[in-house]
């Protein structure tokens, strides 16, 4: 497997500590948003100053959509509804089509799509995949549902080779 696949292009630690002259500078006119642990915690707590950073985003027109691989609709539904933002649930992420779909939704071409999430092997495979733009965010807290525990220890490995190169880089420059 090539390994650039499991990098994402950006690293933040939180989706509201992505600014709109960030998603400009990148030519990003559309969001894709992943849920669990990215804007809401493991109790459905919605991230502090979401709604404010979505606020702002949209009156950037940068379009928005939620794309989760949570099977429970209405948890997905209560943060979509309450952020005013189109969804989809039970994604199947990694896979192409769920990105796909959106990018039909959003009518944009797949360069000028951010994906944000807070996992390497759904939301930045799925991205880079897809020929999107991929923004890893660290996850807003440690608990996570079993199968993702499992995962965890692995994309912390990645994400930590992934800032040492990012710091070689730097250095080079």
């Amino acid at each position: 497997m090539n390994k650039a696949i499991l990098y994402p292009k950006a690293y933040f630690n939180s989706v509201i500590d992505i600014t709109i002259e960030f998603l400009e500078q990148n030519k990003i006119k559309g969001l894709i948003l992943d849920v669990d642990n990215t804007l809401i915690d493991y109790n459905k707590n919605m991230l502090v100053g979401l709604d404010k950073w979505i606020e702002k985003i949209k009156q950037s027109n940068i379009k928005l959509y939620i794309l989760s691989n949570s099977n429970k609709k209405e948890k997905v539904a209560n943060v979509a509804n309450k952020l005013q933002i189109e969804y989809s649930y039970f994604a199947k992420k990694p896979f192409k089509f769920g990105f796909n779909k959106v990018k039909e939704i959003l009518n944009l071409d797949s360069e000028n799509i951010a994906v944000i999430g807070d996992q390497i092997f759904t939301d930045v495979i799925g991205a880079n995949r897809s020929q999107m733009f991929s923004i890893l965010v660290k996850p807003i807290n440690e608990k996570d549902i079993w199968v993702t525990k499992i995962k965890r220890p692995i994309e912390n490995s990645i994400i930590k080779k992934y800032l040492e190169k990012e710091e070689k880089n730097k250095r080079c420059i």
